[in-house]
């Protein structure tokens, strides 16, 4: 029996390589995976690699004018440090360089 699952496998490599399939990994956080299920949700489709096919063909389709407005990466979150956290924290490092200058 063991065998034949050699066999299978080795055919089933062998078909993958001659029609240049490649497998491809997509590591997500939470929000994208839920993005995801709702889309499948949506469009009734139940296997993940269908709906990212499809949604690269699509986007595909829309040619340059049309996908790249959809491809621009999300504006960055930019923090500032309040005013009263800056002041703690100058204080506390001006309070350290006391200590540590005095231990010496």
């Amino acid at each position: 029996m063991a065998a034949a699952q050699k066999e299978r496998s080795a055919k089933t490599a062998a078909k993958r390589k001659s029609r240049g399939e490649e497998e491809l990994r997509l590591h997500t956080m939470a929000g994208t995976r839920q993005a995801l299920a709702d889309l499948m949700a949506w469009s009734g489709i139940e296997e993940q690699g269908e709906a990212i096919t499809l949604m690269i063909h699509h986007l595909h389709g829309l040619g340059p004018g049309g996908a790249l407005p959809l491809l621009t990466p999300p504006p960055r979150h930019a923090y500032v440090i309040p005013e009263n956290v800056s002041r703690k924290l100058k204080l506390a490092f001006d309070r350290e360089a006391l200590r540590i200058g005095h231990d010496d």
